[in-house]
């Protein structure tokens, strides 16, 4: 039995077409697909948006109006690896807009899903052999809000 691949839903209580827009109006290679509607008898007002399929970054989205019922939360994020510092610079302006930013590149959207912007440098870093720099590294980036990878590569170095 093969799967092609799975979609991720992203409830939401009544913003699923303004957050797969703004989705797609962040991330290349996006793009907006089908939208549905309720109907007679729904939950919701006949021809309010129920669902709308995305593509954000060459990953499959449905946004769903679900209702108030539930809400996003750090137990699940999204992680965008970046290979530069104007990559990271980008995302965080453009998901901190309206949102919320944390500590060690987490921050949250204007509609609460959480993400981490991080260098794909870290998690070599993090990983490396060399616990001394391991640990300046991780240690650097746990006092930072959007992640610096020059002040990441100068702690690892021990500069």
């Amino acid at each position: 039995m093969t799967a092609d691949g799975f979609t991720t839903c992203l409830w939401f209580d009544t913003q699923a077409e303004e957050a797969a827009q703004f989705y797609v109006s962040v991330f290349k290679n996006s793009s907006t697909g089908t939208t549905t509607y309720y109907t007679e008898g729904a939950p919701r007002p006949a021809g309010t948006v129920l669902t709308v399929d995305f593509t954000a970054n060459g990953q499959r989205f449905v946004a769903l109006n679900g209702g108030p019922e539930f809400t996003f939360n750090e137990a699940v994020s999204f992680q965008i690896d970046c290979d530069d510092q104007e990559e990271i610079d980008y995302y965080w302006g453009k998901l901190t807009e309206g949102g919320q930013p944390g500590p060690c590149g987490w921050l949250k959207d204007r509609f609460g899903v959480s993400w981490q912007v991080t260098p794909k440098v870290l998690s070599e870093m993090i990983a490396g052999p060399d616990r001394e720099k391991t640990t300046r590294a991780m240690n650097a980036m746990m006092k930072m809000g959007k992640l610096d990878i020059a002040a990441l590569q100068r702690a690892y170095d021990g500069a």
